[in-house]
């Protein structure tokens, strides 16, 4: 490990995968009363990954916790009470989580993933 962390309880995140070290640092250096603020957490976590970021954030904002969050995550973006804000051109408004531009999209995907992939696939693929 480089520098002397081990005795203040850190572990060598560079042995660890990307999302692997994020979760490590939430789940054990995130503590009770904080403000933290994320920005799109899901580029390094999978979605079972995002779904344990939910757990850890809703235990910590029991014990007063804050959490300003920045995604595209559907699964984020579902937090149950989560006050949902989007910024556009005419500025901010405060959508629910269905009327969301990922949630719409993730919706469309797993329904006819087809027709959603159709278009942007029109050509051969090169050979």
């Amino acid at each position: 490990m480089r520098g002397n962390y081990g005795e203040y309880g850190w572990t060598d995140l560079h042995r660890r995968s990307h999302g692997e070290s994020f979760l490590w640092v939430v789940l054990e250096r995130f503590v009770p009363g904080g403000l933290y603020l994320l920005d799109e957490p899901e580029s390094a976590l999978s979605p079972a990954r995002q779904l344990a970021l939910i757990a850890r954030m809703h235990q910590l904002a029991a014990t007063d916790a804050q959490f300003i969050v920045a995604s595209h995550s559907p699964i984020l973006l579902g937090y149950p009470g989560a006050k949902i804000v989007e910024l556009g051109p005419s500025g901010w408004r405060e959508v629910s989580w269905h009327e969301t531009e990922p949630y719409q999209l993730m919706r469309r995907f797993l329904a006819d993933r087809d027709s959603l992939l159709k278009p942007l696939l029109c050509n051969d693929p090169p050979r």
